[in-house]
């Protein structure tokens, strides 16, 4: 049997395959039909460059049907999508371009130059452009293409994605992803929330980040659902598209904004089943008031990149806000104390998790790998919860200093090696302090050489051109020394306490 993922979209796909799987902003469609024969042409694409089995495709491109396409088009051709955040700049993009060695990179028009010098740097030979506007060498090179391909034949555990997250020390690590491992997290998550015939997702996230591209895009193909897709989220779009739609996944940050509308209140959701919130904790303030206004309780749940999605709170049944609810079936979760032992209700501990969702390890960093997990293969999450006597469970912390900021990974250690390479700078600090429509925002704390006489506008303006912007700080604060403990070690609990608020 094929276990390529493709296969079992296509097999999910509905008998009227000239029904809308995709529509779009400005009113294009897309039917399941476009979608298979448009992927299939893809596919051919890479599988005439004569790759070898397992070969990566890199793409940073912006949001856009032909986006998702190109995804399936790798997992049908049997090769390793790789996605990287749009915002990602040079530096970065270096990194991984040299880390994962791609075969191909795919790239938005207006960034070829400084993407391919990168790519062809690394030893990359095909580097290809889409745009958001159905152009690109990508398309052009497809068109001549046969629209037909059989999905070639992939084993569970072949990898289908890989997927950088990062670590404290600030390297990137690659989470290795199986087309088993997405298959088996999409068919729980199907079940789970259980999706209808005639649900509609409203696609507002980005296809570059679990979230978007695995949870929600997944769980549409797999219902065989029309997805209605946004490049962005915009709150007066969301609320104009709402009425046409059943389901909507989204970042608190969205629910915030959303709120944050006049408009926003039980008409607008009159034809939703479903919102579901996750990649970044839900304040409880914006948990009841968006069930007052919208007469709708957001379903929290809990994942990772390493794992796709652990737990979640139920469809039928409670659903509690600051909780990310019960372990899916056929996941093990439990919380570990310091000396190795299970914690009893209530008392908070390390969270590890089992599971045929759980990933294949770190891309070419099989001593880390090792480290992340226990000797009876749990994963060691990182993150630090509890468990209530209701079995519902909640994450209270991060054993490592990891922000999330509007649903994106930040890690400190990055930031704080751009900021102590800065001149008059001696050294700097990190932290995540709460924020209303962010959850956290990036803080930085900063100490100056004597006589140095910087601007935090400066800096952040200078910040921009070399990171993501969502790592940027918000803010930065000038401090004449970091508080430290006897060993050395920055007291960041200190510096949260002391700089908590934005």
């Amino acid at each position: 049997m094929n276990a390529n993922l493709y296969s079992l979209f296509a097999s999910k796909f509905p008998a009227d395959r000239s029904a809308c799987c995709i529509e779009t902003q400005d009113g294009l469609f897309y039917s399941w039909n476009d979608l298979d024969r448009a992927s299939a042409k893809i596919a051919n694409l890479l599988l005439s460059l004569g790759l070898p089995p397992g070969a990566r495709i890199a793409a940073q491109v912006e949001k856009s049907p032909e986006a998702l396409l190109l995804y399936l088009a790798t997992l049908r051709a049997g090769f390793v999508y790789l996605p990287l955040n749009t915002a990602y700049r040079a530096q970065e993009i270096d990194y991984f371009i040299g880390d994962a060695k791609p075969a191909a990179v795919v790239c938005s028009p207006q960034n070829f130059g400084w993407v391919s010098q990168i790519a062809f740097k690394s030893g990359t030979r095909h580097v290809f452009t889409l745009s958001d506007q159905r152009t690109g060498s990508l398309l052009e090179r497809a068109t001549h293409q046969s629209d037909h391909c059989e999905p070639v034949t992939r084993e569970p555990n072949d990898l289908a994605a890989i997927l950088y997250t990062s670590g404290t020390t600030g390297r990137s690590k690659g989470a290795m992803l199986s087309h088993d491992n997405l298959a088996a997290n999409a068919k729980t998550l199907h079940a789970y929330w259980q999706w209808q015939a005639g649900d509609v997702l409203l696609h507002a996230l980005p296809l570059f980040h679990v979230h978007g591209l695995f949870v929600a895009s997944h769980g549409a193909l797999l219902n065989g659902s029309k997805m209605i897709f946004l490049p962005k989220f915009d709150s007066g779009e969301v609320m104009r598209r709402l009425p046409q739609a059943s389901i909507f996944m989204g970042v608190p940050t969205y629910y915030v904004r959303l709120l944050a509308e006049p408009a926003f209140d039980r008409s607008v959701c009159a034809h939703m089943r479903l919102f579901i919130s996750g990649s970044a904790p839900l304040l409880q303030d914006t948990f009841t008031e968006f069930a007052q206004r919208s007469g709708h309780t957001i379903l929290e749940r809990y994942g990772m990149s390493e794992t796709n999605m652990l737990t979640s709170n139920p469809y039928d049944g409670r659903r509690i806000g600051g909780s990310v609810g019960l372990p899916l079936p056929g996941v093990a979760v439990r919380v570990f104390n310091d000396s190795g032992h299970t914690c009893a209700s209530d008392e908070i501990g390390a969270i590890q998790v089992k599971g045929p969702n759980v990933f294949q390890g770190y891309w070419r960093m099989p001593e880390k790998t090792a480290e992340e997990f226990t000797d009876d293969r749990y994963f060691v999450t990182g993150d630090v919860g509890k468990f209530d006597s209701d079995g519902y469970l909640w994450i209270v912390g991060r054993s490592k200093d990891l922000i999330i900021s509007g649903g994106y990974n930040v890690y400190p250690k990055e930031i704080e090696s751009v900021l102590d390479d800065m001149e008059g700078v001696v050294e700097s600090a990190v932290i995540g302090v709460p924020h209303p429509e962010f959850g956290e925002a990036v803080t930085a704390i900063v100490v100056c050489k004597p006589g140095a006489q910087l601007s935090a506008d400066t800096m952040i303006a200078a910040l921009k051109l070399k990171i993501a912007n969502f790592k940027v700080p918000k803010r930065i604060v000038f401090v004449e020394e970091l508080p430290r403990n006897a060993m050395g070690k920055v007291q960041k609990k200190i510096l949260r306490e002391q700089f908590g608020t934005t």
